[in-house]
């Protein structure tokens, strides 16, 4: 059971914990980051102000239906990003997740590891049986992460999101308990 304990939460690279307040203003930072704006999320990319950041962080963990973790780097314990599971479905045992990291941590295997680790939290602690995603288009770095930690690709929202002045598709992931390759976790 020991074994267990160690890898709780813990990738290769990266630990997820729990974000405290002191935690707010880097957290701000990396959702205020071109990339984050562009690539994070459908809403327009306008930059939010602290006020609006501190209130859904002060509001993340009152919510049952999601479980929000800080990116840590292992070696340096320094936040450099978050994820999350989000807009669980206990009857139909699904959910979603995302992810976001700080620029200057990017394409450097932290995502791949950061996924990795909440899959296993999700079908090792979460009675969920597929997790689900949606990744622009254009985000192929994301999509090459996604598709190593084997999520499979299960159909596009055709022009779905207006980026760079033109319209782009979404692409819907899922990955089931059954596909999963514990393996290749830890």
């Amino acid at each position: 059971m020991k074994q267990f304990f160690n890898h709780f939460l813990t990738g290769r690279t990266i630990l997820l914990k729990q974000m405290e307040q002191h935690h707010l203003e880097q957290f701000a930072q990396f959702e205020n980051e071109t990339g984050a704006l562009l690539l994070a999320n459908d809403d327009i990319p306008f930059p939010t102000k602290i006020e609006d950041t501190a209130t859904f962080f002060n509001n993340i963990s009152s919510k049952k239906e999601e479980f929000i973790f800080g990116i840590f780097d292992k070696e340096s314990n320094e936040l450099i990003g978050s994820c999350g599971v989000f807009a669980i479905n206990w009857k139909n045992s699904t959910c979603y997740v995302g992810i976001s990291i700080g620029s200057q941590w990017q394409n450097k295997g932290f995502g791949t590891d950061t996924m990795n680790t909440l899959i296993s939290f999700i079908f090792h602690y979460i009675n969920i049986n597929k997790i689900k995603l949606q990744v622009f288009s254009f985000n192929s770095s994301a999509i090459r992460s996604y598709e190593k930690c084997s999520f499979k690709k299960e159909g596009i929202l055709r022009n779905e999101i207006f980026r760079f002045g033109t319209f782009h598709d979404v692409y819907l992931y899922g990955l089931l308990r059954e596909e999963w390759n514990e393996g290749q976790i830890i």
